[in-house]
């Protein structure tokens, strides 16, 4: 019986789809080069929020390719039924020393991209080895992860930054850690929540997915990219008994009630009103008062909009409130998160019922799971990547495809960048050979990785920038 070798952890041989080892034995003869790009075609919202590429260039990408990975691909692809370009590989180990002979430019990370424009291309620098364009599309177009995830953020921020300025008299200050990463379980791998909560991380400072936190130091050089609280969970209350429950938020205050603090305590492991108004409101309200914390009361269950708005009422009754400048009610000495059940529809439906009843976006944050990292899929924002030219020795030539049965589908033509007005902010993709050569359009696309290596290194400090730009 024959050993399976399973001393290489990764090979990015075969971090690819099985059909794409039979294309080098498919291209037409004399082809020299290969020109892909990236875009989002349409999808849920109108712009897209490049990131995450950095992370997919340094960490996989930049692997050097070796004869026990070739080994490993020659044999796993025999038995699997695939052709494998054997030769191809060994020629990359001995004449590149195993680094990828290939060109990725793109817009810089942080940039808001409207809807089909060119976001990234990957182009072939050794003819010998024209056929990786095409080969490296599935690792390459996982950066719709990233890129969704932070889009979807974002737009829910720009959600929550219009009822702040409606109704709060700090919206900056307040807008960065209105919208909490809950999202680390609900994910299908500690990849997942590293950088789908990195790129949530892009918009927000606030998150308990550690791996987010993780990976913004190891791959955008950022120290600290968010922050959390001290916060219960309902077997830190339960476990108690019932019997105790107000002993429970007892012991929370007094572990973590400190002037200026804040904590965050789950509240419905039994009954929300009760534990609102008799426990918080009546049993504990002078020593919460007294100790000069801010505690957050987190509903658990029920309808959203509903259960935020009758705990907000409830803490309003306990503890009063102020009217600030815009005239609507702060809450005294407590607040509300809510993160069962949150999305973008039903933060904005919460949003939209506090301000109605003249309660400031200050008196509410939102945690985010599942519908933050998990639900979104590569048809969000219907992200491609396709091969638009072929050189051959008298030069490149256009590749498209215009499938009659779905117009939306139909792809871009030629060597193309993306590039941006000077005058009025617009972002357009043309073709390099038909570009505007007047002062107004600056190109925006830049080399990032060529030849196994990264020659741009973005920081999330920049991206950050960018973005709120």
């Amino acid at each position: 019986m024959n050993r399976i070798d399973t001393s290489i952890v990764y090979n990015l041989i075969l971090d690819t789809d099985s059909y794409k080892t039979s294309h080098f034995l498919q291209y037409p003869p004399g082809a020299q080069g290969l020109f892909a790009y990236v875009e989002s075609r349409g999808g849920e919202y109108e712009r897209t929020l490049f990131f995450g590429l950095q992370y997919i260039l340094d960490r996989y990408l930049s692997t050097r390719i070796t004869e026990a990975m070739v080994d490993e691909a020659r044999d796993l692809l025999a038995a699997h039924g695939e052709p494998f370009n054997e030769a191809g590989w060994r020629h990359i180990i001995r004449q590149h020393g195993g680094r990828l002979p290939l060109e990725v430019r793109a817009v810089p990370e942080g940039s808001l991209i409207p809807t089909g424009n060119v976001l990234m291309t990957v182009r072939s620098t050794d003819p010998q080895a024209f056929w990786l364009v095409s080969y490296v599309e599935t690792l390459l177009l996982r950066v719709w992860y990233p890129i969704t995830v932070a889009t979807q953020s974002w737009a829910i921020k720009q959600t929550i930054a219009d009822y702040l300025r409606a109704t709060s008299d700090d919206p900056d200050g307040q807008l960065p850690f209105k919208l909490h990463d809950f999202g680390a379980r609900g994910v299908s791998s500690e990849e997942s929540a590293g950088l789908g909560g990195l790129a949530h991380l892009v918009n927000f400072l606030g998150s308990d997915t550690l791996s987010g936190v993780r990976y913004a130091r190891r791959y955008y050089d950022e120290p600290m990219a968010a922050y959390s609280i001290p916060a219960a969970e309902h077997s830190t209350i339960t476990s108690w008994g019932r019997d105790h429950e107000v002993d429970a938020y007892r012991n929370l205050l007094r572990q973590f009630g400190r002037p200026g603090r804040l904590f965050a305590c789950v509240s419905d492991s039994y009954d929300l009103d009760v534990a609102v108004r008799d426990l918080w409101g009546q049993a504990l309200r002078e020593e919460l008062i007294a100790s000069g914390a801010t505690v957050i009361i987190r509903p658990d269950s029920g309808n959203p909009v509903e259960v935020a708005l009758r705990t907000a009422t409830r803490l309003d009754q306990a503890f009063g409130h102020v009217v600030n400048g815009k005239g609507y009610r702060v809450l005294n000495a407590v607040r509300v998160i809510y993160g069962d059940g949150i999305n973008h529809r039903s933060i904005r439906e919460i949003l939209a019922t506090f301000k109605a009843n003249g309660y400031a976006a200050d008196n509410i944050a939102f945690g985010m799971g599942g519908a933050l990292l998990q639900q979104v899929h590569r048809d969000t924002q219907k992200m491609a990547m396709k091969t638009s030219a072929i050189l051959f020795a008298d030069g490149w030539h256009e590749v498209y495809k215009a499938p009659a049965d779905d117009p939306g589908k139909a792809s871009k033509k030629g060597v193309l960048s993306t590039f941006r007005s000077r005058l009025t902010g617009e972002y357009l993709t043309f073709r390099t050979d038909q570009a505007p050569i007047d002062s107004e359009w600056e190109e925006i696309m830049r080399t990032v990785w060529r030849d196994g290596e990264l020659v741009v290194r973005q920081r999330l400090a920049e991206v950050r920038e960018r973005s709120a730009g």
